[in-house]
């Protein structure tokens, strides 16, 4: 019997070190909520070997090249995430003869699960551009474009308020669309009774075809469209407004450091030299462009950018740190790796792959 113990122990924390494949993702999305990602992009789950599929381990990489993949294979991850979607413009076919398509094919021949959270941990709280706005050190930072909280669960994001004259029968029309919310409360003015409906969109347009039968109910009516709230601390981008100002020549050694790179790429803003002061800097991991253009700020510091748009940022006396695109986010997947730890009860072994890299480098 004494035997037995130790194999009946390593048995069970076998079985303590895996999930479903399923449990995972739904932590992930509840970690980085792809209701957060932009409307281009293609986060969440991309490839899906045949249910049940368990995974004990995950390869963390910026880019899933087919270097990194051959990685994962070796080291038995059954996951990888992939910062970026390796599946982003639609695949038509699913051969050998291109290297996206042939990530799909060895992936699912393989049994190893893609996700990718993309741009919603651009907007993450504590995420890849909180990560990279630490770059100077300690600093107040707001998003530069907030995200707002997902639609209404209950999909009512409407709501139609009319009076007057109205027949009992429009009433219980309006009243018994699908969609449509039992009305909330009589309001009282000097148009007499009016009443009020939550609507979900569809639901709405019913409505309004529904009281546009009676000229004076339609006139009278108002519209109230909902809008959730901001979510504080998310978004896209970051500006930085840091508690001592530093040199551009000392932000430039120490996003350095920040990034691990030996070389970066710099504009000085018009009138500006190494030893001008920053105060403010505005931030945004990636391909930037679109997030920094015209904000005020000493410094941008973003991954790319395209040479008119640091002719612009130059003119207009601002500084520009280029690191190349995914060395502005890879130094974050250590803090990534950590929180989806955390929030998989350390039920699956996550590691950062060694073999990713950005495909430039400044010789």
């Amino acid at each position: 019997m004494l035997r037995c113990r130790p194999l009946l122990l390593l048995a069970v924390s076998s079985r303590r070190h895996v999930m479903d494949l399923a449990s995972v993702v739904s932590r992930l999305d509840a970690l980085a909520p792809p209701a957060l990602a932009e409307s281009w992009d293609n986060v969440g789950l991309l490839v899906e070997p045949t249910p049940p599929h368990q995974v004990r381990k995950m390869l963390l990489t910026n880019d899933l090249t087919e270097d990194v993949l051959e990685e994962a294979l070796g080291a038995g991850a059954d996951l990888v995430l992939s910062y970026h979607p390796p599946v982003f413009k639609a695949l038509k076919r699913l051969t050998c003869a291109h290297w996206k398509e042939r990530l799909v094919v060895r992936a699912l021949e393989k049994r190893l699960a893609v996700y990718s959270p993309h741009t919603a941990c651009d907007a993450l709280a504590n995420g890849v551009n909180d990560w990279l706005g630490r770059a100077l050190g300690s600093c107040v930072s707001v998003p530069l474009r907030t995200c707002s909280s997902p639609s209404h669960p209950s999909g009512y994001g409407h709501i139609l308020e009319f009076g007057g004259d109205v027949p009992e029968s429009m009433l219980s029309r309006v009243s018994a669309l699908q969609g449509t919310c039992v009305r909330t409360y009589p309001l009282r003015n000097e148009d007499g009774a009016r009443v009020r409906l939550s609507c979900s969109h569809n639901a709405l347009l019913q409505a309004l075809a529904i009281l546009s039968e009676d000229p004076e109910v339609y006139k009278n009516a108002e519209l109230l469209t909902l809008q959730k709230p901001p979510l504080l601390d998310t978004g896209m981008g970051r500006l930085c407004t840091l508690s001592e100002p530093v040199s551009i020549a000392a932000a430039v050694k120490s996003v350095k450091i920040h990034v691990g790179l030996n070389h970066l790429r710099l504009a000085l803003g018009r009138g500006k030299t190494l030893g001008s002061s920053v105060r403010v800097m505005a931030v945004c991991a990636g391909s930037g462009s679109s997030v920094l253009s015209g904000v005020p700020a000493d410094l941008y510091l973003t991954g790319e950018m395209s040479h008119h748009e640091v002719l612009d940022a130059v003119a207009d006396g601002r500084s520009v740190i280029l690191c190349e695109h995914s060395n502005s986010e890879r130094g974050y997947l250590r803090e990534l790796g950590a929180q989806i730890t955390q929030c998989l009860e350390g039920k699956v072994e996550v590691v950062v792959s060694q073999t990713d890299r950005d495909p430039l480098l400044v010789v």
